[in-house]
């Protein structure tokens, strides 16, 4: 698994890239296929003067690639948001997967077709 995170308009520092990774190790956790996580921090000035910091997150697992953002007053506060948010699709993503294999052994049987009357019986 390739993680890269990068800062716009923000020095990634030690601290900042150690809680990223600690809080990645959650989603690797629940889905082992991961290929390549890209997180991009931000800040951003907008005209009132308010800084907003965002958190975006670029992740490829095996036949999907997945994408959230979050943004808030707090750094660490929009990587939690972003986190959490990747988590829901992460489940949901292996959650099709697991739903699709069991639909698979269910109609690999097929059921017995009804038994009609033999033409000897009816005449």
């Amino acid at each position: 698994m390739n993680l890269t995170i990068s800062g716009h308009h923000l020095e990634v520092t030690p601290a900042i890239r150690t809680y990223v990774e600690a809080k990645i190790e959650r989603i690797k956790r629940h889905f082992d296929h991961v290929i390549d996580i890209a997180v991009i921090l931000t800040v951003d000035k907008l005209p009132e003067k308010e800084k907003r910091q965002r958190a975006e997150i670029n992740l490829n697992v095996s036949g999907k690639a997945m994408h959230a953002e979050s943004t808030d007053q707090n750094l660490y506060a929009a990587i939690d948001m972003l986190l959490d948010k990747l988590d829901r699709q992460i489940i949901k993503h292996k959650g099709k997967l697991q739903d699709h294999q069991h639909d698979a052994i269910k109609h690999r049987g097929a059921e017995p077709e009804p038994e009609l009357p033999e033409a000897s019986a009816i005449s």
